[in-house]
Protein backbone atom coordinates (compact mmCIF):
# COMPACT_ATOMS: atom_id res chain seq x y z
CA UNK A 1 0.00 0.00 0.00
CA UNK A 2 1.48 3.35 -0.98
CA UNK A 3 1.52 6.46 1.20
CA UNK A 4 -1.48 8.08 -0.50
CA UNK A 5 -3.59 4.98 0.07
CA UNK A 6 -2.47 4.74 3.70
CA UNK A 7 -3.41 8.40 4.23
CA UNK A 8 -6.76 7.84 2.54
CA UNK A 9 -7.41 4.82 4.75
CA UNK A 10 -6.68 6.90 7.88
CA UNK A 11 -9.07 9.65 6.70
CA UNK A 12 -11.76 7.10 5.86
CA UNK A 13 -11.47 5.35 9.22
CA UNK A 14 -11.59 8.72 11.02
CA UNK A 15 -14.72 9.73 9.09
CA UNK A 16 -16.36 6.36 9.81
CA UNK A 17 -15.71 6.95 13.52
CA UNK A 18 -17.28 10.42 13.22
CA UNK A 19 -20.33 8.94 11.50
CA UNK A 20 -20.73 6.35 14.27
CA UNK A 21 -20.50 9.09 16.90
CA UNK A 22 -23.06 11.24 15.05
CA UNK A 23 -25.44 8.29 14.82
CA UNK A 24 -25.12 7.63 18.55
CA UNK A 25 -25.52 11.30 19.43
CA UNK A 26 -28.71 11.70 17.38
CA UNK A 27 -30.39 8.40 18.28
CA UNK A 28 -32.86 10.15 20.60
CA UNK A 29 -33.88 12.55 17.81
CA UNK A 30 -34.86 9.58 15.61
CA UNK A 31 -36.95 7.92 18.33
CA UNK A 32 -40.73 7.72 17.88
CA UNK A 33 -42.63 10.80 18.98
CA UNK A 34 -45.12 10.17 21.77
CA UNK A 35 -48.69 11.15 21.03
CA UNK A 36 -49.75 11.75 24.63
CA UNK A 37 -51.50 15.15 24.57
CA UNK A 38 -51.33 15.38 28.35
CA UNK A 39 -47.54 15.68 28.33
CA UNK A 40 -46.89 17.36 24.96
CA UNK A 41 -48.97 19.97 23.18
CA UNK A 42 -49.92 19.75 19.51
CA UNK A 43 -47.32 22.29 18.32
CA UNK A 44 -44.56 20.75 20.43
CA UNK A 45 -45.45 17.34 19.00
CA UNK A 46 -45.33 18.76 15.46
CA UNK A 47 -41.90 20.25 16.19
CA UNK A 48 -40.74 16.92 17.57
CA UNK A 49 -41.99 15.12 14.48
CA UNK A 50 -40.14 17.58 12.24
CA UNK A 51 -36.93 17.05 14.24
CA UNK A 52 -37.47 13.29 13.94
CA UNK A 53 -37.93 13.51 10.16
CA UNK A 54 -34.81 15.65 9.72
CA UNK A 55 -32.78 13.31 11.95
CA UNK A 56 -33.97 10.31 9.95
CA UNK A 57 -32.95 12.00 6.68
CA UNK A 58 -29.52 12.81 8.10
CA UNK A 59 -29.18 9.21 9.24
CA UNK A 60 -29.98 7.97 5.71
CA UNK A 61 -27.30 10.28 4.29
CA UNK A 62 -24.77 9.04 6.86
CA UNK A 63 -25.67 5.43 6.03
CA UNK A 64 -25.06 6.08 2.33
CA UNK A 65 -21.76 7.82 3.10
CA UNK A 66 -20.71 4.93 5.37
CA UNK A 67 -21.41 2.45 2.56
CA UNK A 68 -19.36 4.50 0.07
CA UNK A 69 -16.45 4.76 2.53
CA UNK A 70 -16.53 1.06 3.39
CA UNK A 71 -16.47 0.29 -0.33
CA UNK A 72 -13.44 2.59 -0.64
CA UNK A 73 -11.70 0.62 2.13
CA UNK A 74 -12.42 -2.57 0.20
CA UNK A 75 -10.90 -1.00 -2.94
CA UNK A 76 -7.79 -0.04 -0.95
CA UNK A 77 -7.51 -3.66 0.20
CA UNK A 78 -7.97 -5.15 -3.28
CA UNK A 79 -5.68 -2.59 -4.94
CA UNK A 80 -8.28 -0.90 -7.13
CA UNK A 81 -8.55 2.32 -5.07
CA UNK A 82 -7.89 5.40 -7.15
CA UNK A 83 -8.79 3.80 -10.49
CA UNK A 84 -11.93 4.94 -12.31
CA UNK A 85 -14.53 2.18 -12.40
CA UNK A 86 -15.63 3.22 -15.89
CA UNK A 87 -12.48 3.95 -17.87
CA UNK A 88 -9.74 2.57 -15.61
CA UNK A 89 -7.76 5.81 -15.59
CA UNK A 90 -6.42 7.23 -12.34
CA UNK A 91 -8.75 9.47 -10.34
CA UNK A 92 -7.06 12.79 -9.55
CA UNK A 93 -5.41 12.65 -6.10
CA UNK A 94 -7.04 15.93 -5.06
CA UNK A 95 -10.45 14.50 -5.97
CA UNK A 96 -9.80 11.48 -3.76
CA UNK A 97 -8.45 13.72 -1.02
CA UNK A 98 -11.72 15.66 -0.98
CA UNK A 99 -13.87 12.54 -1.21
CA UNK A 100 -12.14 9.18 -0.90
CA UNK A 101 -15.42 7.46 -1.79
CA UNK A 102 -15.20 8.64 -5.40
CA UNK A 103 -15.29 5.82 -7.94
CA UNK A 104 -15.02 7.76 -11.19
CA UNK A 105 -12.57 10.22 -12.70
CA UNK A 106 -13.81 13.72 -13.41
CA UNK A 107 -14.27 13.03 -17.14
CA UNK A 108 -16.50 9.99 -16.51
CA UNK A 109 -18.34 11.70 -13.66
CA UNK A 110 -19.21 14.66 -15.89
CA UNK A 111 -20.38 12.36 -18.66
Amino acid sequence: MNRAHAAAERRIRARLAEIAAEEARTAADRAPVTLDQQSVGRLSRMDAMQVQAMAAAQSRRRTAERARLEAALARITDGSFGACTECGEDIAPKRLELDPGQTRCIDCACG
